[in-house]
């Protein structure tokens, strides 16, 4: 089944045999995917990249880097998109490091076609979740950012397991001001449970011992 033009995630095919970047393209072309090629890490990273679901498809040995210094960089400059490694032989001990920093899959050169077309796509199904918890984190900080500081201080100090009379002594106001403040921040973070509001904390990361200061 073919993607939708509009929705058709992308794969970056890197390496500089030119051959084997063509091959690539045309069989992922065939699955209905849309792929960029670059001959180097370094044409990769320079490139404007779509936001759009996708996979990074590398050979582990480039001209200018290998593929855990790639790793590395896309680490730096906070690139999360998926890698799925294409090894030569003689490179599995550097994919069995690529894969512990975060790399999908690896496949040895040869490599079937099939087994690459279930890597990518396995890479993509990941980034496309990847994405849906990143969306999902940045509303929750929208909705936070709505909160007066009293409010964040009263939700961080209430998601940590406090009792509102324990936030109360915490805070120096009053435990009926708490309530009122811990009502009102789950109106706004759109919490329908206390339970609720503790996973939107969680996926915050709210540092409970700065928030108010």
């Amino acid at each position: 089944m073919r993607v939708e033009t509009s929705q058709k995630p992308i794969v970056h095919v890197v390496d500089d045999d030119v051959s084997m970047r063509n091959a690539l393209a045309g069989l992922f072309d065939s699955v209905g995917l849309q792929t960029e090629t670059y001959h180097t890490a370094n044409d990769f990273l320079s490139a404007k990249l779509t936001n759009r679901p996708g996979c990074i498809v590398l050979d582990v040995r480039l001209p200018d880097m290998n593929g855990l210094e790639f790793q590395g960089r896309l680490t730096q400059i906070g690139v999360g998109i998926p890698v799925v490694m294409m090894t030569g032989f003689g490179d599995i001990p550097m994919s069995v490091s690529a894969m512990k920093l975060g790399a999908v899959d690896f496949l040895p050169k040869p490599f079937r076609d099939q087994d690459m077309l279930d890597a990518v796509m396995a890479a993509i199904e990941r980034d496309k979740q990847r994405r849906a918890i990143d969306n999902n984190v940045s509303q929750i900080r929208k909705r936070f950012e709505t909160l007066t500081p009293r409010e964040q201080e009263v939700m961080s100090h209430v998601t940590a397991g406090k009792m509102n009379k324990q936030v109360a002594g915490d805070l120096g106001i009053s435990e009926i001001t708490v309530k009122i403040h811990r009502g009102a921040a789950m109106h706004k973070m759109g919490a329908r449970t206390y339970a609720e509001l503790v996973r939107m904390a969680d996926a915050l990361s709210l540092d409970r011992h700065k928030i108010g200061r």
